[in-house]
């Protein structure tokens, strides 16, 4: 079929356009997005592993304040052995060698814990 010319004197149709709005096509082969999310919520072994990985960094961390926390206050009974049996030093010793560093520690702990735990999020969400 061929398209009708117009008549001399006669504008041709404006050809109508047709807007087409959704999601965008996506080319073949790929297949549906990975959203490690599911993974967990279905408890497959890929999921395990993600919280397995999650456990292990939030222990690595613990195991890492437990140490310093031995190497602090173990050797305090020997220090205090030394030591006179006046008072004073040992609460100096406990008030200022020891309360400053264990306030540090647990605040190197929990933003470290709340790192690991951000970054596990952004594993899974997948941002």
């Amino acid at each position: 079929m061929r398209p009708v010319e117009p008549r001399p004197g006669e504008r041709r149709p404006a050809e109508r356009r047709v807007v087409v709005t959704g999601p965008p096509r996506r080319t073949r082969g790929l297949s549906a997005p990975y959203r490690p999310r599911t993974e967990i919520d279905e408890q497959t072994t890929l999921g395990h592993t993600y919280v397995r990985s999650l456990m292990r960094s939030q222990l690595r961390a613990a195991l890492v304040v437990l140490a310093v926390l031995v190497l602090l206050v173990g050797p305090l009974p020997l220090l205090f052995a030394t030591l006179r049996h006046d008072g004073g030093v040992q609460w100096a010793v406990l008030g200022f060698g020891l309360y400053a560093p264990l306030v540090l520690l647990a605040r190197w702990y929990v933003r470290r814990a709340e790192r690991n735990e951000r970054d596990f999020v952004r594993l899974v969400e997948d941002r």
